[in-house]
């Protein structure tokens, strides 16, 4: 049986020590999306909603969401982050199916890996296009929120 690597003598949870680990460069791909009716889809790329620029609020939120993951993930190292990306793509495959699939990109040199801050940035971006629209309707569905690609430390990871 395995040594659990968060739990203290005591039984109870700590933060791992990484110090001894190699430092190398780590990269982690995240996705998730939301769906939304017509309306939001033509407010959003209109920029005609009421709030402002939903996509531009989005990707400033999933941004900072990573940059802060540290302060809201308990057993999460902080991380002196070396860059953030939040990009956008529209899955309008039928005329009722507005999909934004949304991929948060991570990257630091550091002995962690990236994929909490990822994963953090791309759920908190499709809840900031929720929070942007809800006024407008309650009928949105935020999907999968998943690790797409993981590089550096001791494995790589393409789920891709």
């Amino acid at each position: 049986m395995s040594e659990f690597t968060h739990i203290n003598q005591q039984g109870n949870a700590k933060m791992v020590d990484v110090s001894n680990k190699e430092v190398t460069k780590r990269t982690a791909i995240a996705h998730s999306s939301i769906i939304v009716n017509e309306t939001i889809y033509q407010q959003i790329v209109q920029n005609t909603n009421a709030k402002g620029n939903v996509l531009n609020t989005a990707q400033i939120a999933g941004i900072m969401a990573a940059k802060n993951t540290s302060t809201i993930i308990p057993m999460c190292h902080p991380l002196p982050l070396t860059g953030i990306d939040v990009s956008f793509e529209w899955n309008t495959t039928s005329s009722n199916h507005f999909e934004l699939n949304i991929q948060a990109t991570v990257s630091t040199t550091g002995k962690t890996g990236v994929e909490m801050e990822a994963l953090t940035g791309a759920s908190v971006t499709a809840l900031t296009v929720y929070d942007m629209c809800k006024s407008i309707s309650q009928e949105m569905v935020i999907r999968e929120t998943k690790l797409v690609e993981k590089t550096g430390g001791k494995s790589d990871i393409n789920n891709g």
